[in-house]
């Protein structure tokens, strides 16, 4: 039964505001998908396109480590603000564009400071203002607007060209969207404050070498493991959607309404159910979702509906195991590692979703798409093993104590 106490109800408003604001700000991160698109046009490849991510990925780094500091010292709400001034920035860059060079590379390392401090420190906001015993529920929630927010990017594209628009008109709706989330994130600043300060404080935001190697030491680490091999399938897949559409003869607007429509769905109202079973077993049926996903994309696709189908599938799989793994680095962090934790986490994802497309992207232009296709399906398959093995591991573990 959900809670009727004021503290409650304030929680649910600052909420509601960090969620429409996280939202806004996703826009930014959905339209690069449409980079090798928009490149492709000016004569550039796939191959550009990933470098412009790799760009983004050193950045993030940067943002991901020190989004901490910044965060203790001026507070979360002003750092994301900052962080949406950026995203406009490199989203107004990106729609400038007339060729690959210098000034591409610029506005991906702008990208990636931008969103590195936002992903970072949205779920850090959670957990300052939500109860532990309801983390996982809102963090299933906060991740479902950020991939609704990511999910209208391209569609953003689509909807220009039908319309007779070049696809740069989506990156100027993205620029205009990251301003009005940062304005948000202004007005959040001061219930934040005050919601926080009744829920008690967590432990400091910033990241020392060694609270990393402690969390790293750690449970929490499997769950670090898998969402940067999570988010260099979403990476390679989603950056490079519009190169396998093309090749298939297909509308590449079906994938991300597909695959969209399945994560928030599932998010916003599977994932609360899911986060309270067994979320071992959980996240090994759902990452074999995944694998069978890419099968599909490999073997099955050859209409529309079929295309549909493999997003829809690739959709219900990644979209709730974020959700599970993200409760896990939570709540399996050493005590008082939360937040640490908490940003190790968001620095895997980084390294997947912007450091493997510009693998990817190399593997397009000298191999061809299918190799890439296999490559993603081998770190599918790694991912699922993890949750097997951790399955088998626990159950040894049952085993030895019973014995004793």
């Amino acid at each position: 039964m959900p809670s009727s106490s004021p503290t409650a109800g304030t929680s649910n408003g600052v909420f509601g505001l960090l969620c429409l604001g996280s939202y806004l700000l996703s826009v930014s991160y959905g339209t690069t998908f449409l980079l090798a698109m928009m490149l492709s046009a000016h004569g550039g490849s796939e191959s550009d396109a990933g470098t412009i991510l790799s760009a983004a990925m050193l950045s993030t780094f940067v943002a991901v480590i020190f989004s901490g500091h910044l965060s203790d010292l001026f507070g979360a709400a002003k750092a994301i603000a900052a962080a949406a001034v950026l995203l406009a920035a490199a989203c107004l860059g990106f729609a400038s564009l007339q060729a690959f060079g210098v000034a591409a590379l610029v506005y991906g390392l702008m990208l990636g400071l931008g969103w590195g401090v936002f992903y970072t420190l949205g779920p850090i906001i959670v957990a300052m203002i939500i109860e532990p015993a309801r983390r996982v529920k809102y963090f299933a929630l906060l991740s479902g607007s950020m991939m609704t927010g990511i999910g209208t990017g391209p569609l953003l594209g689509r909807v220009s060209e039908a319309l007779g628009y070049p696809v740069e008109t989506a990156f100027v709706m993205a620029t205009a969207a990251s301003l009005l989330g940062g304005l948000a994130f202004i007005f959040i600043g001061p219930r934040l404050k005050r919601q926080s300060a009744k829920v008690g404080p967590i432990s400091v935001c910033r990241i020392t070498p060694r609270a990393g190697v402690t969390v790293l030491g750690s449970k929490a680490v499997w769950a670090i493991i898998m969402v940067g091999l999570g988010g260099a399938i979403f990476g390679g897949l989603s950056s490079f959607q519009t190169s396998y559409a093309a090749l298939n003869h297909l509308d590449y607007s079906l994938f991300f309404l597909g695959f969209m429509s399945a994560v928030i769905t599932c998010r916003l109202f599977i994932a609360g159910v899911i986060v309270k079973r067994d979320p071992y077993w959980m996240a090994c049926g759902l990452t074999a979702l995944i694998v069978l996903s890419i099968l599909m994309f490999i073997f099955t696709v050859n209409s529309s509906a079929t295309y549909v189908l493999a997003a829809v599938t690739l959709g219900v799989g990644y979209g709730l195991t974020y959700s599970v793994i993200n409760g896990l680095a939570a709540n399996e962090a050493p005590a008082g590692q939360t937040s640490q934790s908490l940003v190790l986490f968001s620095l895997g994802y980084f390294i997947g979703v912007f450091g493997f497309p510009w693998i990817a992207g190399r593997i397009i232009v000298s191999d061809g798409m299918p190799t890439l296709l296999w490559l993603i399906l081998g770190l599918a398959v790694c991912n699922w093993s993890i949750t097997v093995g951790r399955l088998l591991w626990r159950k040894r573990i049952a085993t030895r104590l019973t014995a004793c």
